[in-house]
């Protein structure tokens, strides 16, 4: 694992393309004064001395010193060490909905960015908790295995689309039993699903499946995402889905079947709006659980490895000392090879 202890510093960083454009500046402005005197082949001539080529390697090394300095203040290090700690949390699996239905836009901007927003802020308040991800629609499949890594799970959560699944449909009751078996073996932790869908549920016994999760202590909670009233589902182009018949598809919030899973699965069902409501009774719910401890893996200890770029900035600053800006004298009179005479 590699980190920066001081990762604010890297913004020095901008500063390199900064200078160069100052030293492209500088050069053009020196050859532009240059030809004010004259012709500058003549001129060449008369600075015999002057190295163009000395001048660019020079600041070249002043530059990448610089860059090195940026690095070594910015604290790089490796983690040495993965160690298993102890904490208090639970385990939480959430269920997405990523079916077609959930782009309809009876909440803003759509149902499955609703959902998206409202997981990134339940995941922003998770401390020792454990989460993980599983995607359906006709199917279901693990999108992050559970874990503590919180940076992670963000990540993944904001590249859902509905295209992940090529088999449409919601089947949500395959989600539940997929959720059930992800959770930590020997984990004494409480454990909870979190299933957030529009409830159209078409594929299987989602009810059978909650109530089954629920008799391994796994409560069930559901989050029920759009309008009852329905909306239609809009394609790419400004058009709308239509059935077989021609006809818009409407799209509509199953209520009923929601709180048949929530209630099957000892949990509790919360319909989201356009306010923060459902996210304030998930998180209530989630700080009703019971908190044990549980074993995680992270980096417990850090290695200082500035030294390196500490090392490369101290090469490049003595090369530049030592690199002149004009042609040595002594070494330019200097020559291996003579060209022999010719006779006549």
């Amino acid at each position: 694992m590699f980190r920066f202890a001081h990762p604010e510093f890297l913004y020095l960083l901008f500063i390199l393309p900064v200078l160069v454009v100052f030293y492209i500046y500088a050069i053009v402005w020196k050859r532009r004064a240059v030809k004010r005197y004259g012709n500058p082949e003549l001129l060449k001539e008369l600075m015999p001395d002057v190295s163009l080529k000395r001048q660019h390697l020079k600041f070249w090394l002043a530059w990448g010193a610089i860059a090195a300095m940026i690095f070594v203040i910015a604290g790089p290090q490796f983690g040495t060490k993965l160690e298993t700690v102890k904490r208090q949390g639970v385990e939480i699996m959430v269920c997405l909905d990523i079916s077609n239905s959930m782009l309809a836009e009876d909440m803003a901007p759509n149902r499955l960015d609703k959902a998206k927003q409202m997981l990134a802020r339940l995941t922003d308040g998770f401390k020792n908790d454990k989460v993980g991800l599983i995607v359906f629609a006709g199917d279901a499949f693990t999108q992050l295995p559970i874990t503590s890594d919180y940076i992670s799970a963000k990540m993944f959560l904001s590249s859902i689309n509905p295209e992940m699944i090529s088999t449409q449909g919601t089947a949500i009751g395959a989600a539940i039993n997929l959720a059930a078996r992800s959770f930590t073996p020997n984990e004494s932790s409480d454990k909870a699903i979190i299933v957030i869908t529009d409830g159209e549920n078409h594929e299987d016994d989602a009810v059978g499946a909650a109530k089954a999760a629920a008799e391994k202590g796994i409560h069930v909670n559901v989050v029920g995402m759009g309008d009852p009233k329905g909306a239609p589902i809009p394609l790419e182009g400004g058009n709308y889905m239509k059935d077989n018949a021609g006809n818009v598809v409407i799209t509509k919030l199953s209520e009923q079947m929601a709180q048949e899973i929530a209630a099957a699965g000892n949990g509790m069902y919360v319909r989201a709006d356009n306010t923060n409501s459902a996210l304030k009774a998930l998180q209530e719910e989630i700080e009703k659980m019971n908190k044990t401890e549980m074993d995680s893996k992270v980096y417990s200890e850090y290695d200082e490895q500035f030294q390196i770029f500490a090392w490369i900035a101290l090469f490049l600053l003595v090369a530049d000392v030592l690199t002149l800006d004009r042609k040595n004298r002594v070494f330019r009179k200097i020559t291996l090879f003579k060209e022999p005479n010719k006779e006549d």
